[in-house]
């Protein structure tokens, strides 16, 4: 192979695996809101078993989110740290909630996220039995469907 033909295939393929590494387009507002409101909720019920609180259910919490990437300026689309997820929900005396979540989401699908503690406790709760354990709303780690 000469030397042109080669710098073509080096160059071919730095893009190549330049392209490959800038799956921005995988993390959206869409897929990252249907993600962290049913995990919000499903860990917001274990929360509440931890607590021994009954009647506490993925239905009665209804979260929803609303998902916004840096502002009203930065496309809603990339992973980054600086994603805010607006979490609606009913909390487990009943009461509609809205709270900010902070949210890191990553190029592989998944995303970390914290609440604030008014809102979900402090990270360490007193379990219905007097052991000190971690709160599983006040941050946590989940994942979303890249293809949908």
């Amino acid at each position: 192979m000469n030397a042109h033909r080669l710098r073509g295939i080096s160059l071919a393929a730095a893009l190549t695996v330049a392209l490959a590494g800038c799956g921005h387009e995988d993390v959206t507002k869409a897929r990252l809101e249907r993600a962290i409101a049913p995990t919000f909720a499903n860990l917001y019920v274990q929360r509440a078993a931890l607590l021994g609180e009954s009647g506490v259910t993925v239905a009665t919490i209804g979260a929803a989110a609303t998902c916004d990437r840096g502002g009203p300026k930065v496309p809603d689309v990339g992973p980054g740290p600086d994603w805010i997820c607006m979490m609606h929900f009913r909390d487990d005396q009943g009461q509609i909630q809205d709270g900010k979540f902070e949210v890191q989401a990553k190029s592989d699908a998944t995303y970390v996220a914290g609440g604030p503690s008014k809102l979900v406790g402090p990270a360490m709760l007193t379990d219905s039995h007097g052991r000190d354990v971690p709160n599983p709303v006040f941050e946590f780690d989940g994942a979303f469907d890249p293809d949908h």
